[in-house]
């Protein structure tokens, strides 16, 4: 069973992708912040990571940028997942080390497809 961290500050969101994720099979763990995010993809080995970009203590972009940096933790697929979809941003997200990028409201089919790509 495959380990997704999901770093979202929204309880409503984690709530809601957490439960649907669950029930397709999948381990899941979360993080509300960009630190902890970065904290549990050392201390949980996330098979893959959703990582909001406005979030508090370390923004989504930094957090990103500091898991792929690092060589325990470099290999982790993370999709972004941003309500802010500005011009730009999805470019900004794969610079900063975003494996794939999403929008808000999620549209779980075509997430769930992304995230299937990954794991396969």
């Amino acid at each position: 069973m495959a380990k997704i961290l999901i770093v979202e500050d929204n309880e409503m969101n984690r709530d809601m992708l957490s439960r649907r994720l669950e029930r397709k099979g999948f381990d899941v763990v979360m993080a509300e912040d960009g630190q902890k995010g970065v904290n549990m993809s050392k201390s949980e080995s996330p098979d893959l990571i959703l990582m909001d970009l406005s979030l508090p203590v370390m923004d989504g972009w930094q957090a990103t940028t500091t898991i792929k940096g690092d060589e325990e933790t470099k290999r982790i697929p993370i999709i972004v997942l941003t309500a802010h979809a500005m011009a730009g941003d999805r470019e900004k997200a794969l610079e900063a080390g975003a494996d794939e990028y999403d929008t808000k409201p999620i549209e779980f089919k075509r997430l769930l497809s992304k995230i299937k790509e990954f794991l396969a």
